[in-house]
């Protein structure tokens, strides 16, 4: 008989120590997939995803929390857990939505869906004599023309078929170069791991959806990547040759992003200029690089639109109230809009404040990590240049976050370890009180938990704004099926998909755009106006009037009318002998103005 008393015992402390982070990474993962097979998007409040997520989400994201922290504090712990726990963490916050709706979200994402829709059957770029307003698109059409060849390589009908999932791309296309940034100013892996976690869970401003804004970003990133670890440093002739093949690639960098977003490329030239000012970084080729051909696109190709737009351009220089806004269609509305502002208020107010703390605590970063101070301020003066329709607060803190993330997170470690090993301590950490000790981890974990968890409000809490079912993706797609050239939607607002489809042919007429005045009009009798405003479609165009829930959800809980006037509109519509029913379903319904003659009245 085999004595079993001289086995090796199947499970030891050490095998357990060295399994818990995979078991820990297993178990959030676990909790986040049944949370998804348990949440029912069909009836989305206005707190959006937050009330309809299943409680095992939450769950699953603290557990991930915790997990994360304890490990990437842990030295003997493998670099590859850090990494494995922001995957997680990507997963679950940018993955959920896609793996939880059967459409995609945002209007903005529909309108480019168009966009590169109307390449693929133009052909050809476009002036504003033939697509109008749209014409701004063919004036920037680097995204468009590469996601339109995407759209051929991969044979599907159109940019709709993955854009649900361009959130988690984009964001992981982010990885790499907050990595290749924050090693060139420390090896201290808890900051630099801690650093991308806060970044991912402060970067709610939405911008990673079906965009330019998304790639543009992660190359404006990888530019600066290129010029902090490769440029400011005297060398000879070799490292000459090397910075011209590193100029040749900001080049290209610079191009692409130049000739597919307006706003990225003056945030790109304003850091690489505020890094100038540092002796170390007083290398004007990058800076010289991006302004050229920057200059030569807005000379050229984006002239058309420039012109026309400069000078409401200068008049907004210095109106900083237009970024904070509040009145008809800009105030949130309803207790779900405000929560959700607050929570994202919050948020970015407490990582902010995070950052300035790190700068004050963590002297040796102020010196050694200088050029992210820089990289956090550079965008500031954007606030008083343009309110970019007021999305200029906004686009600011997320140029600003890449920066004041690494002193976020410095301000949540007791020790920081900059590339020459240095390492300030603090006196709570030298103390050898196990309730101090504990205090020095338990609370930054409370503090990065409570951060991770308000991600969720702040990113997915107006999804009942964002969110179209596919009810009302069919019912919008036989409107402009049947829509004949010439032809003209009227809708209350552009909230809906396929908001811009057939631009290039059908006209688009949203309501509540216009004057408040003809708003009241349109209220107080709402068929005749309306018949009087769609009247002007000449045959064989038509006119329709597009009513779905979506338009609804953004009408009531941005504080322009309340769903009940928008009801009275609808009723108004449907009793008129000037209209007739075309289509409807749960999302909404469709009529079409009558046509007497020759034109539609």
């Amino acid at each position: 008989m085999t004595d079993l008393s001289d086995l090796p015992p199947a499970w030891t402390w050490r095998r357990a120590r060295a399994a818990w982070p995979a078991l820990v990474l297993l178990l959030a993962l676990a909790l986040w997939a049944y949370a998804v097979r348990q949440t029912d998007v069909s009836r989305l409040d206005d707190f959006g995803l937050v009330t309809a997520l299943h409680p095992s989400f939450w769950a699953g994201l603290a557990v991930l929390t915790a997990g994360f922290w304890l490990t990437v504090r842990d030295p003997g712990r493998s670099r590859v857990w850090p990494a494995a726990y922001v995957l997680g963490l990507l997963v679950m916050e940018r993955a959920t939505q896609a793996v939880l709706y059967p459409t995609p979200l945002y209007a903005w994402a529909w309108k480019h869906d168009g966009v590169v829709e109307h390449l693929l059957t133009a052909g050809e770029l476009q002036g504003a004599d033939q697509v109008g307003d749209m014409a701004v698109y063919d004036q920037w059409p680097g995204f468009f023309a590469a996601q339109a060849a995407l759209v051929r390589l991969l044979g599907v009908d159109s940019a709709a078929m993955y854009m649900a999932w361009w959130p988690l791309v984009s964001s992981l296309m982010l990885l790499l170069p907050l990595l290749l940034i924050y090693r060139t100013f420390t090896e201290d892996r808890r900051l630099i791991w801690t650093a991308v976690w806060l970044f991912y869970v402060a970067n709610w401003v939405g911008q990673d959806y079906f965009s330019p804004q998304s790639v543009a970003f992660a190359l404006h990133l990888g530019v600066l990547a290129v010029v902090l670890r490769r440029y400011g440093r005297a060398g000879g002739a070799d490292d000459r040759r090397g910075q011209a093949l590193w100029t040749a690639a900001i080049a290209v960098m610079a191009v692409t992003v130049v000739i597919s977003h307006q706003l990225t490329p003056a945030m790109l030239a304003a850091t690489l200029l505020v890094l100038c000012l540092l002796r170390r970084y007083r290398d004007w080729v990058p800076l010289v690089t991006v302004v050229s051909i920057f200059l030569a696109w807005c000379l050229t190709a984006a002239l058309p639109f420039l012109s026309a737009a400069l000078p409401e351009m200068l008049r907004s220089v210095g109106d900083v109230g237009a970024n904070v806004s509040t009145g008809y269609g800009t105030t949130p509305t309803g207790t779900g809009a405000v929560a959700t502002s607050w929570a994202a208020r919050l948020l970015s107010g407490s990582v902010l404040l995070l950052g300035a703390v790190g700068v004050w605590r963590q002297r040796v970063l102020r010196h050694r990590a200088l050029p992210l101070l820089l990289i956090a301020v550079a965008p500031l003066p954007m606030l008083v240049a343009n309110s970019y329709g007021s999305e200029m607060i906004f686009r600011v803190l997320m140029f600003m976050l890449p920066g004041v993330v690494f002193f976020a997170a410095a301000a949540l470690l007791p020790t920081v370890r900059t590339l020459a090993g240095e390492a300030r301590e603090q006196e709570t950490v030298r103390l050898a009180a196990p309730r101090r000790r504990a205090l020095a981890v338990g609370g930054p974990l409370v503090a990065l938990l409570a951060l991770t968890l308000a991600f969720v409000p702040s990113y997915s809490g107006k999804d009942r704004i964002n969110y179209f079912p596919p009810e009302e993706v069919e019912l919008v797609q036989r409107v402009f099926d049947e829509a004949t050239e010439g032809s003209l939607v009227v809708a209350a607002n552009r909230n809906y998909p396929l908001a811009y489809a057939s631009y290039g042919s059908v006209g688009h007429y949203w309501f509540l755009e216009d004057e408040r005045r003809h708003v009241d009009a349109i209220v107080e009798d709402p068929a005749a106006t309306l018949a009087r405003d769609m009247r002007g479609v000449e045959r064989p165009g038509r006119a329709y009037f597009l009513f779905t829930q979506g338009q609804v959800a953004d009408s009531e809980m941005n504080g322009q009318i309340d769903g009940a006037q928008l009801e009275r509109i609808r009723k108004s519509v449907a009793g008129s002998p000037r209209f007739r029913l075309v289509a409807e379903n749960n999302a909404g319904s469709v009529y079409e103005l009558r046509q007497e003659g020759g034109a539609a009245r």
